[in-house]
């Protein structure tokens, strides 16, 4: 920022979030390309054109050259994010898909927490540069193995490679997987280039849901813009212990997926168990989804006023640990409803979850400094628990009605 001549707060905030935007625009781009043919090649060339991207990060000029590219990575970032979720729904049996989708979510939650540990060091030490540096080398390493060992998953691709060596085989060119609809390819990628948005707008459970995502998603980014002023100003932390303070937010998070994703699986294992029918809405079971919802305006409480009366820091901490950890409840939550609900369209209803949500936590943080520094930390974050608070109540509405809106609502996909 000072290399390039920027002093602005807000510019600084738009260099972090421009990289979140590419996060909401890639998914719609990245979930019908995958649904058309695979997860595959969307794992090898996504790595290595957000490699190739972090090059440009790590030898930019300017402000807008880095902006540029640093949007660039998000859009090739995107990949793992839009389509992971879709790769575990089509390997993991239903009731291991909890913990499964937890251990996931931890990597593309985890980075915002952790990132700012090794960054501050490595910038204290070095410089900036390095810290993209550091990603090429590490996504330059994965890149070979990535050709080896990642296998394609989604089992319409694979029926259709299936069939077209029978073709082959057989010389019948009449057999067809029942999963074809017939139609080009350029017709097949016009209706699936829709889809998620299509998820977003024309489904009320998706679009209630990806609110609900995007509101606790860019409360969790609004809360990491204030731990570098807060712990720094009225702590007395330096550089390299400041980016310590994001650890807490990670140790919540690992708490949740521990509790959380294992509770998850076990209700659905009763359920099993018991010969019950299994239906979307028992990843919406109040015994998990409620104490999420409650327990994050509880930790914003918390970490608000602890923070404004400045009592010791060990006590803000515990407040961003119970926040963050009701964060991945509500997300494995509310991930795994949607995933058992469109389980053929996993990639392009993460996409739309995706996009809300990563708006949401690419452009709210624009505005955090000006919202604390108007209402101060206390009545800020508690603004924030106060909103996160009227959404409790959703969860237990969609476990209670949710099957008789997904019949009502079935438009064409």
């Amino acid at each position: 920022m000072v290399q390039f001549g920027e002093t602005s707060s807000i510019t600084a905030t738009f260099v972090v979030s421009v990289y979140i935007l590419g996060f909401a625009f890639g998914p719609l781009i990245v979930a019908p390309v995958s649904e058309m043919w695979g997860r595959r090649p969307l794992y090898i060339w996504g790595n290595i054109f957000f490699v190739l991207f972090s090059v440009g990060t790590a030898l930019s000029q300017n402000m807008d050259m880095m902006m540029a590219f640093r949007f660039l990575m998000g859009v090739a970032g995107s990949v793992p994010i839009t389509i992971g979720s879709g790769s575990i729904a089509d390997i993991m049996p239903v009731e291991m898909r909890g913990r499964a989708m937890s251990a996931w979510a931890l990597g593309p939650l985890l980075g915002p927490c952790i990132g700012p540990v090794a960054g501050g060091y490595l910038i204290r030490e070095t410089s900036w540069r390095w810290v993209y540096w550091l990603v090429c080398i590490v996504g330059g390493i994965c890149i070979p193995p990535s050709f080896l060992y990642i296998k394609e998953t989604y089992a319409p691709i694979l029926i259709e490679r299936k069939v077209t060596k029978l073709r082959k085989e057989t010389g019948n060119n009449n057999l067809h997987s029942k999963l074809d609809s017939g139609q080009s390819v350029a017709d097949k990628f016009k209706i699936a280039i829709v889809r998620p948005v299509k998820l977003l707008f024309l489904v009320p459970i998706v679009t209630s849901m990806a609110l609900y995502v995007a509101i606790v998603y860019g409360i969790l980014y609004l809360l990491i813009t204030t731990f570098s002023f807060v712990y720094r100003d009225q702590y007395g932390f330096d550089e390299g212990t400041v980016g310590l303070t994001f650890l807490p937010a990670g140790i919540g998070m690992m708490i949740g997926v521990v509790v959380f994703g294992a509770l998850s699986d076990m209700l659905v294992k009763r359920r099993m168990a018991a010969g019950d029918h299994l239906v979307p809405e028992i990843r919406l079971t109040p015994a998990v989804a409620l104490p999420c919802a409650t327990v994050l305006p509880v930790g914003l409480f918390i970490y608000g006023w602890t923070t404004e009366k400045q009592v010791h820091f060990i006590i803000p901490m515990i407040g961003v640990v119970i926040f963050s950890a009701g964060l991945m409840g509500v997300m494995m939550c509310i991930q795994n409803y949607l995933l058992d609900t469109f389980p053929r369209y996993t990639a392009s209803v993460t996409a739309a979850l995706a996009v809300l949500r990563s708006l949401a936590g690419a452009l709210l943080p624009l505005g955090g400094l000006e919202m604390y520094n108007a209402l101060g930390l206390g009545w800020g974050n508690s603004l924030l628990g106060f909103l996160s608070a009227a959404m409790i109540p959703l969860p237990l509405l969609f476990y209670l009605y949710g099957a008789k809106l997904r019949a009502k609502s079935n438009p064409k996909l």
